[in-house]
This record gives C-alpha cells, sequence and structure tokens, in this order.
C-alpha cells in the first residue's frame, strides 16, 4: 500500500503538499500539480488513513445516527420501511460528502450520553424525540445536532420537519369528497406528542370542517407490524360501523387491508384506506394503496445538507417538507 512520502517522491513535491491536496486545502497548491497528485493517487490506489486522520484533525468523518422511535414490532430500524428510507437518504448524501454514517437505536438519554463518551463523532441526526427532559440532557453534549421528526419546540436548532398536520388534513378531505362520514383513524401510541398528534390534528380538522363528529371509539391505535396490522384488519371486518380508514403510515394501511380482504372484505367497494408515507409498499398491495406522499429519502439527503453546512460554520434555515395526495385504488365512493 503506498504512503503519502510515495506519492510525494512520485510527483515531485513534498508530503505537506500531498496532504494538502487529500483534505482540500488547494489555496497554495496550483490547478496543474492538484490534478497530477489526484492522478497518481488514483493510478496507485492510495486509500488516506481515517485513523490518521482523525488524530491529526480531531474530526472522526462519521455522523451518529440515532433512532428513539423503536418500531421492534416491524423489525426494528433497518426493517421499518420509513427509517429504511430515510438511511438511504443520509448514506446517499455522507457518501458524496467522503462521510461515515454509524446507526443506533437508544432508548434513554442516559444511554445516548454513555455511548457518545466512547466514540468520537462529529455530529448527530435523531429521529422521534418526544421528550423535553430526553433534549435538555441531549443539549449537554458538545457536537452539533439535527432532529427528525422529534416535537422539540426550539427552532434555533437544526429541524427537519414534515407538514403532518396538512397530510392527516389532505388524506381525510380526500376520504370525505368521496363521501365517507364514518372514518377511522389507526396509527401507533403514544399519541401525546409528535408526527402522529398531527396528523390525528389534521383528522379532526376535516371531521370539523365537514361537520361531521369525532367519535372516540374511531379512534384505533395500533403497532406498526404487517402481523398485527393484519389482525387488526380481521377484527375490523366484523365491524359495520365505519366505511373507510386513515392509517398514518403505510405499512399500517397495508397490514390491514391484507386482514380484511383475508376476512372477505373488499377494497375500496365495501372499505376504503388511505395511507401515509408513499413508500414502495404502497404499489405492492392490491389494489395500489392511495396515500399522502413524502420524499422520506429526499428528508435524509437535506438533513445531511444541513448537518454538514453547520459544520462548516454556516447556519443553514430549518426545513419544512411538503406533502401530497397520491390517488390509486384502495379508496373509492362510500357504500350506500
Amino acid at each position: 500500500m503506498p504512503t503519502i512520502s510515495d506519492i510525494a517522491r512520485l510527483a515531485g513535491v513534498t508530503a505537506t503538499t500531498v496532504s494538502n491536496v487529500i483534505n482540500g486545502n488547494h489555496k497554495r497548491v496550483s490547478p496543474q500539480t492538484v490534478a497530477r497528485i489526484q492522478a497518481i493517487i488514483q493510478r496507485e490506489g492510495y486509500v488516506p488513513s481515517m485513523a490518521a486522520r482523525s488524530l491529526k484533525t480531531n474530526a472522526s468523518k462519521i455522523i451518529g445516527v440515532f433512532n428513539l422511535i423503536v418500531p421492534e414490532e416491524s423489525g426494528g430500524s433497518f426493517q421499518d420501511p420509513f427509517h429504511s428510507a430515510l438511511l438511504t437518504g443520509i448514506e446517499l448524501e455522507l457518501r458524496r460528502s467522503d462521510y461515515f454514517m454509524m446507526v443506533r437505536t437508544v432508548y434513554t438519554a442516559e444511554e445516548l450520553l454513555e455511548f457518545l463518551s466512547n466514540w468520537n463523532i462529529d455530529a448527530l441526526i435523531l429521529t422521534g424525540i418526544l421528550n423535553q427532559d430526553f433534549y435538555e440532557q441531549l443539549k449537554t453534549q458538545p457536537a452539533p445536532f439535527l432532529l427528525v421528526d422529534s416535537e422539540v419546540h426550539d427552532e434555533s436548532r437544526m429541524q427537519v420537519h414534515l407538514k403532518d398536520r396538512e397530510g392527516g388534513l389532505m388524506a381525510t378531505r380526500h376520504l370525505i369528497s368521496l363521501g365517507h362520514e364514518r372514518i377511522l383513524f389507526c396509527g401507533p401510541a403514544p399519541m401525546e406528542e409528535g408526527v402522529i398528534k398531527e396528523r390525528l390534528m389534521g383528522y379532526r380538522q376535516a371531521l370539523q370542517e365537514a361537520g361531521l363528529p369525532f367519535v372516540q371509539e374511531r379512534l384505533l391505535l395500533s403497532p406498526m407490524g404487517i402481523r398485527e396490522a393484519a389482525d387488526l384488519g380481521r377484527a375490523l371486518a366484523l365491524r359495520d360501523d365505519f366505511t373507510a380508514i386513515f392509517a398514518t403510515a403505510d405499512v399500517l394501511a397495508a397490514g390491514i387491508m391484507a386482514g380484511l380482504q383475508n376476512a372477505g372484505r373488499r377494497i375500496p367497494e365495501d372499505i376504503s384506506v388511505i395511507g401515509f408515507d408513499d413508500l414502495p409498499v404502497a404499489q405492492l398491495t392490491v389494489p395500489q394503496l392511495t396515500t399522502i406522499r413524502q420524499d422520506v429519502v429526499q428528508r435524509g439527503r437535506a438533513a445531511v445538507r444541513m448537518l454538514l453546512s453547520s459544520l462548516a460554520g454556516k447556519k443553514p434555515d430549518n426545513i419544512t417538507f411538503p406533502v401530497e395526495l397520491v390517488q390509486r385504488g384502495s379508496t373509492g365512493p362510500a357504500r350506500r
């Protein structure tokens, strides 16, 4: 394996000049020399030592991604479709910037702080912070951090938001426009804070606009796992007090649809179903799932761009991503 000294000898420059080129410090190096060094690096297969660079700059080039929403019933973060898509966007953008990703699910602030005390991580991306005490403890550690899908009322911190309430409003309005008046809302617990609460607020707003009552019995808490959602669908097939379902995630909607259909209910002839996210699973159901689209991969990429901009000394503005209705075959006119 060639060393910096080998590259310097072949290029006819000092090792310091090669090091500057490797680390992007081109101010005192001519473009021709930069091109010559880079060509030799590529030809010789030189790979910079991340450990050596970390010792020299005190930067690890590692971004930690910590998940506080623990979807264990759907297989954990890597098998959960939403988090998998978010991690895809984060990894794609980090790869372009010569950074690496470390992923961990944590349950408490103490667990996170202990982990950070043992690892040199340049910055953090966290999803699902709903607890103010957790956030206050998070602020005690020195690494910059960015929040995704977190209920933290502090716009001075970097955050990537979504118009969740507008999505809930849009989904419920769509069902009402098809003549549905008895609409179930299905989402995971807890619902006191966070994105589920916002989507519920949109649901309730749409009902109020249409002059429809909010009925507590039509508010269902459900785990996010496919098996649990299918069981819920089979149970719902025995009820006759609703004509449509708004599920707060596509994976939940898909499971409910499977259970309903296994029990002999037709979609959308008997029951209409709408989801949220527009992940690939939405196009694998039969019929394909009507849903509220958000670009999860792009949200991950945007989070990384904001974080790296902050590391470069800039102050990026927080971002709120839009949502849109994607109408497919799982919703239709209410039965009479």
